[in-house]
């Protein structure tokens, strides 16, 4: 289990086993390779070699959906991690998705249809 960390140091995900996690178990979608796609199969960004979910700001509006995988079991969440490693400062053209787009990530539950 590997922690995912935001641009100003906080702990906000966690990665294992080709999906990401948050800090609540909440499954917040898959990796392939290094990109990383929601739970609806759509591109989110690529995790850095500093453990940081990033992206291109202009994002390119052809990538096709992936296939999403059959939802993961709830991992164990430690209750602490390392402190994050010193993180560069990112070129203008690279964002930290849960810095910019944190609420889209942070409360997947609001974006799941409601129950009948």
């Amino acid at each position: 289990m590997e922690p995912i960390y935001r641009s100003d140091g906080e702990w906000v995900a966690v990665y294992e086993k080709g999906h990401l996690f948050t800090v609540d178990g909440e499954w917040l979608g898959f990796v392939v390779g290094r990109r990383v796609f929601s739970t609806a199969g759509e591109y989110l960004g690529f995790l850095s070699d500093d453990r940081r979910l990033l992206r291109r700001r202009q994002v390119d509006a052809d990538l096709p959906r992936r296939a999403v995988p059959p939802r993961p079991p709830r991992p164990e969440i430690p209750v602490r991690v390392p402190l994050a490693p010193l993180l560069r400062e990112l070129p203008f053209h690279i964002i930290d998705v849960f810095e910019e787009e944190g609420e889209k990530l942070l409360f997947v539950s609001e974006t799941r249809p409601d129950m009948d």
